[in-house]
């Protein structure tokens, strides 16, 4: 008898309809991570076309009409003979006295043209330059941009106030209406790497437009009070005085050098920032000059071995190394004193000091924080008036009257010192009473002579602590030594100026 068999149909295996839908997903991960990416490229080339635009045409036309030409004019006597063509006594001197007046002679007053910038600050005429562009001028044009409303002839500006320190002059001319002008912003906020646009009259060719960026902050070159923005936008002679506009159109800095080997710009221009600016053009505005804030002490840098040697954390704040008569004293700061906080901001070093000082108001009360003695201590000073204060300074040292000791040599640290006696006294010029241990005689090869120290120098104080015999300044070097320091802080003076200078102990 046969069997019938009955056959199924073969099973398909589930493992590739498995891996074609794998597949499929994976192509599908591919395609949404490439759009994705797409997306992600689409929006930085939007972000980068927002951060710099096409153009600065628009932000041009709205700003240039309140940038103005400045020409002044100086008149300059003549001269009486070929000085500064041969010298003096020269066998020449008769032929060119001779061809001089046979041409019409150089001795009779001429005119002296200058090219400068400066921008309006308000609908009334006040102006804003460089006080060099106006210095010693007899007469000032002020060129407006050419425009609808816009003055349609050259006007005369009168000086309202000027500031040498920061490069500062406030000018004003009369108009027939109000004039357009620009704002300040707020220099603080810019960042290296921003954008930023340099307007004005370069080499005398007239209003003109230059961009680029902000290459580096807070620059000093050589006042007190400098705060200059770096940058790459061409800044050219007669840029002087012109604007330097962020990208909302705002005065972010004032046009005032360049650094350059051959007079025109390299790229490296420099404008004194807005907060600067602004405070100057206020007082100039307000009073016709500036008042700066007085605290009335001579300061120093604190170095690394200084702030061993006087056990400080770091080497910041400003040492102070003399105290002449003025608010500092009458508060009760002493020379020795690092000043870590002034008006509750931290004091970096001495340029931070002297510009929070001079910013603020005088006759105002503040807090001045200083590391004393290994505490801190609070001392509040009335601050003076620093144009007041600026005349000479009586200086010399000061200590307690002495009998008049037995001149004695000893060698200290790489120097030579003796106690002072009449006769120093005289030969240095310093008050009968001045106290301390001259310096007789420096070891070349020592740490003394290469931080400058030198024969004639007076030392007042080690450690912090008048000296005025031999003993005193072996009793401070002990001293140190035992309390583990490495170096001994000096208060050295010489004609009278007072310097910290800190000597290794060695072993």
């Amino acid at each position: 008898m046969r069997r019938l068999v009955t056959r199924r149909p073969p099973v398909q295996p589930k493992a590739r309809s498995i891996s074609v839908a794998r597949d499929n997903r994976m192509t599908n991960a591919r395609l949404m991570a490439l759009a994705l990416l797409t997306l992600v490229f689409v929006l930085v080339q939007t972000l980068m076309a927002a951060a710099r635009p096409e153009s600065l045409a628009p932000l041009a036309e709205r700003i240039s009409p309140a940038v103005v030409n400045i020409t002044t004019s100086t008149l300059i006597e003549g001269r009486s003979g070929p000085q500064g063509i041969v010298p003096e006594g020269s066998p020449f001197e008769d032929f060119f006295r001779d061809f001089q007046d046979r041409n019409g002679g150089d001795n009779r007053p001429r005119r002296s043209s200058a090219l400068g910038s400066g921008f309006v600050i308000s609908e009334d005429g006040y102006i804003v330059t460089n006080n060099h562009v106006i210095a010693e001028a007899d007469e000032i044009l002020i060129e407006f941009f050419p425009g609808d409303g816009q003055p349609s002839k050259d006007l005369p500006a009168k000086v309202i106030g000027t500031d040498e320190k920061t490069d500062i002059a406030l000018l004003k001319v009369e108009a027939e209406g109000p004039l357009k002008y620009v704002k300040f912003g707020n220099s603080d906020t810019m960042r290296v790497g921003d954008w930023v646009i340099a307007m004005g009259n370069p080499l005398g060719q007239g209003f003109s437009v230059s961009a680029g960026i902000v290459s580096a902050r807070n620059r000093a070159l050589s006042g007190s009070y400098d705060d200059y923005i770096q940058t790459d936008a061409a800044i050219n002679r007669g840029n002087s005085g012109g604007p330097l506009f962020n990208m909302e159109g705002e005065v972010i800095g004032v046009n005032t050098a360049i650094l350059s080997p051959n007079g025109g710009s390299i790229g490296i221009g420099f404008s004194m920032a807005s907060n600067v600016v602004t405070k100057v053009v206020d007082q100039l505005r307000k009073y016709g000059e500036t008042r700066r804030g007085w605290l009335g002490v001579r300061i120093q840098d604190v170095t690394e071995d200084m702030a061993e040697a006087m056990g400080l954390a770091k080497a910041s704040g400003a040492l102070i190394s003399d105290v002449p008569d003025g608010p500092a004293k009458e508060a009760g700061l002493k020379a020795g004193d690092v000043i870590v906080n002034f008006d509750g901001a931290e004091v970096s070093d001495t340029r931070d000091l002297v510009r929070r000082v001079g910013e603020t108001e005088v006759g105002k009360s503040v807090r001045v924080v200083v590391q004393r003695d290994g505490s801190t201590q609070t001392v509040l000073v009335t601050l003076g008036r620093r144009e007041d204060a600026e005349r000479s300074e009586t200086g010399g040292g000061s200590g307690d009257e002495q009998s008049e000791p037995e001149a004695v040599e000893k060698q200290f640290l790489g120097l030579t010192v003796s106690m002072l006696t009449d006769e120093m006294r005289n030969e240095l010029g310093l008050a009968d009473d001045a106290a301390g241990l001259v310096v007789t005689d420096v070891d070349e090869t020592s740490e003394a002579f290469e931080k400058g120290l030198r024969g004639g120098d007076v030392i007042t104080e080690a450690g912090q602590q008048k000296v005025s015999t031999l003993a005193d300044f072996e009793a401070r070097i002990d001293e140190a030594r035992e309390a583990g320091r490495k170096s001994l802080l000096l208060l050295v003076r010489r004609g009278g100026e007072p310097r910290f200078v800190a000597l290794g102990l060695g072993n």
